[in-house]
């Protein structure tokens, strides 16, 4: 996902508490820096403050950041020889969203606190299934009267 020229996530959300892949192939990767670090922190105050060396490769520089709780990611690069890429002063600020909680499994919500239960269904599942595989296929024998077994000649 771009969300801006020459920074690149692999998802499309910034979700808190998840681990985001960053590309970057700004100013420093057209210039052909050597090495570029990833200056970020969380919130208004950048909170958590962290600077991490990015990977070089063909596609831009690269690395991998835990977001964190908060609600908002920001971040600027920096090269080997202390230049900025902040945006224009304005540094890279995106909104992280809440973790999505509507499709976490409660035990009680499904009966799951009786897993015997739902292991007899299973198994009169299974039974029915095979008693109708067993007369969808033996009916027409039966019924053209070639349902007795073959013997071998010897």
């Amino acid at each position: 996902m771009e969300l801006l020229k020459n920074i690149f996530f692999n998802t499309d959300k910034l979700v808190q508490n998840s681990t985001v892949k960053i590309s970057y192939t700004g100013k420093f990767f057209e210039d052909n820096s050597e090495e570029v670090f990833i200056h970020y922190g969380f919130g208004e105050n950048w909170d958590n403050l962290s600077e991490v060396k990015m990977e070089k490769t063909e596609l831009g520089f690269q690395t991998e950041i835990t977001l964190l709780e908060s609600n908002t990611f920001n971040f600027c690069f920096r090269n080997g020889k202390n230049e900025w890429d902040n945006n224009n002063g304005q540094n890279y600020i995106f909104d992280l969203e809440s973790p999505c909680l509507e499709l976490t499994v409660s035990n009680n919500v499904y009966g799951m606190d009786k897993p015997n239960r739902l292991r007899k269904t299973y198994i009169w599942s299974k039974k029915i299934r095979i008693a109708v595989y067993k007369i969808i296929r033996y009916i027409p024998k039966l019924i053209t009267g070639n349902y007795k077994r073959k013997v071998e000649d010897k």
